[in-house]
């Protein structure tokens, strides 16, 4: 029976299972497409898809690159300047999901509900960053392609930015062109 399934699938190519909306994220080193947990962080992936329908991250930069931890992006402009801001959304960190390598998390201040806008990518297994007996980092959708472009993202040479007062920027700016839902 196992078998008959499996023969009847491979009749069908144009099957598509269920999944959550996907994005893709157009930057100058390559393209990274990203499925959203829209069942398991309504709230977050509403609050993403709110700041990518508007176009406000189409040319901001990865702002903050640490190696083996994570990619941040979505704050800033190719100048350094701040990006404006809808209202915080609620921590939604309880949800089931893990900061695992090429997965999707809202960045944010001590406030667990502080989240806006910006972003990261996890570079690696980032399991202290979960909801433990304190809330942790809203993950909130993954990686489907283009893992090597965070390699090469994760590869470039970082620094101190005076403007930004913060290390790990990169040395030669890693924009996002353009991100656009794919469903």
């Amino acid at each position: 029976m196992k078998l008959r399934k499996l023969a009847l699938l491979a009749l069908l190519p144009g099957l598509v299972w269920a999944s959550g909306p996907r994005v893709e994220m157009q930057t100058n080193l390559g393209k990274i497409v990203v499925e959203l947990e829209a069942e398991k962080a309504p709230k977050t992936v509403a609050n993403f898809l709110s700041y990518v329908d508007d176009g406000s991250y189409n040319n901001s930069l990865f702002h903050r690159v640490i190696p083996g931890f994570v990619a941040q992006a979505g704050g800033y402009t190719a100048g350094f300047d701040p990006l404006p801001t809808h209202s915080p959304v609620e921590n939604e960190s309880s949800n089931g999901l893990s900061n695992r390598r090429g997965t999707l998390a809202m960045a944010r201040m001590s406030d667990p509900n502080s989240a806006t806008r910006q972003f990261y990518f996890n570079l690696n297994d980032n399991t202290s960053l979960d909801a433990n007996v304190q809330p942790g980092y809203t993950v909130f959708g993954s990686v489907v392609s283009g893992l090597d472009v965070l390699e090469k993202i994760a590869d470039e040479p970082t620094s101190v930015d005076p403007k930004l007062r913060a290390s790990d920027v990169p040395t030669n700016p890693i924009v996002i062109t353009k991100v656009t839902r794919l469903d």
